[in-house]
């Protein structure tokens, strides 16, 4: 809960520095231009309108244009821009309120850019986890439902160790994804009751860089999942399937290491029947700082505490 709350802090505090700035830039804007031209505003709305709407290159267009337009109104009928001698417009203020409207013709187009960027990758992700949980479900419930029940508690963890929306968001899309390899392996060695020969323990090792190469396929923000699909089999301590070790792996991977190795552990498998909650979560703690990082290893003890790791399976 405090750390969550020193996050949240943090966040409202950057929102906070933001908003004094302009407010003191506005304030010495006022400083530096002496007269007062509203009528100028007006002209500042088609600039707004075009960066909402169509981009930064139509408001740079439209900033353009209307500084043109200005410009030509100043020279013909400098009184429009006020009636009074001592309010005409000068050149001073001219290029000032022109510098900041291309300023702020450039800035509001980019903004609306990023939007419409990070809305097609939204795009492009949804359908892309949409194809491959259908692809799960059609060829096997058991990986699927493993799958949500990890993202659920992975998602669990990543909320008690106070992480951002964001941040839990690819821990979640990880999670769920992290499997995927599996698709491409036998039937009869996922499921074989006898023990693995050597050989067939590679192919299971397998199924991260096979799941790799599906995932890479799929644009958009769930490109920034492969590092943490590819390392969840890592240990802290190196002994993994791959060489990296402690900080080295990413954060997202070290808790959905332990919330995979959870559910394995309270799930009947066709050659075991699954422990209870209470012993998987001693068997957790006790590889604490050699297979799991122990900060989420603390984070998974408060959530189970907590009683947030009681998931129902998924229907399908």
């Amino acid at each position: 809960m405090k750390k969550r709350w020193l996050v949240g802090t943090a966040e409202v505090t950057k929102e906070l520095l933001l908003i004094l700035s302009i407010v003191a830039s506005a304030g010495l804007i006022t400083l530096l231009i002496t007269g007062q031209r509203m009528a100028l505003t007006v002209y500042n709305l088609p600039t707004l309108f075009a960066a909402y709407y169509f981009g930064r290159r139509r408001a740079v267009e439209a900033a353009i244009a209307s500084i043109m337009f200005v410009t030509w109104l100043h020279i013909m009928h400098p009184s429009v821009l006020g009636k009074e001698p001592e309010a005409l417009l000068g050149w001073s203020d001219l290029s000032i309120w022109a510098g900041f409207l291309l300023i702020s013709a450039y800035t509001t187009g980019t903004l609306y850019e990023h939007g419409q960027r990070r809305l097609r990758e939204l795009r492009e992700t949804y359908y892309g986890v949409l194809q491959i949980l259908n692809h799960f479900i059609s060829n096997d419930k058991f990986t699927q439902n493993h799958s949500y029940r990890v993202s659920i508690y992975s998602t669990q963890i990543a909320q008690e160790m106070g992480m951002s929306e964001d941040r839990m968001e690819d821990v979640r899309a990880a999670a769920l994804l992290h499997d995927i390899g599996k698709l491409e392996t036998s039937r009869e060695i996922l499921y074989k009751a006898a023990r693995l020969t050597e050989d067939e323990f590679m192919q299971i090792r397998g199924h991260v860089d096979k799941g790799i190469d599906m995932l890479s396929s799929v644009g958009g923000s769930l490109q920034r999942i492969l590092p943490i699909v590819l390392a969840h089999h890592d240990r802290f301590d190196g002994s993994g399937y791959h060489p990296a070790k402690g900080e080295e792996i990413p954060i997202e991977a070290r808790i959905i290491s332990v919330a995979d190795v959870y559910d394995a552990l309270v799930s009947d498998r066709p050659y075991r029947k699954g422990v209870s909650p209470f012993e998987a979560r001693d068997t957790i703690t006790k590889a604490a700082g050699k297979d799991f990082d122990p900060r989420v290893v603390k984070a998974f003890e408060a959530a189970f505490r907590k009683q947030r790791l009681e998931v129902p399976e998924v229907l399908v």
